[in-house]
């Protein structure tokens, strides 16, 4: 059984975004999570939708809601708080 944490959000700029996403890299692996897509919205470049494997949910969650992630997000450009889901296969 597989666990996946869902992310939509919306940003200011995708390359500035995608920058700063990709320096985080780091905290998103020591929390267990392996991105499988990065979406950017067919009609809307600056919304994207990240999909990611986790291998704990717990631990998933309290990344997603840590102050590592909201400073990084505030630095990147992401607009507002991202839509995220918590999903079992």
């Amino acid at each position: 059984m597989a666990n996946y944490m869902i992310a939509r959000a919306r940003v200011q700029d995708y390359s500035e975004w995608k920058t700063g996403y990709d320096a985080h890299e780091p905290s998103r692996a020591a929390a267990g999570l392996t991105e499988k897509h990065l979406l950017q919205d067919a009609n809307d470049p600056n919304t994207v939708m990240l999909i990611f494997e986790a291998e704990d949910l717990k631990r998933a969650e309290e990344f997603s809601k840590s102050d590592d992630l909201r400073e990084a997000m505030q630095k990147s450009g992401v607009l507002g708080k991202p839509d995220t889901y918590f999903l079992k296969d």
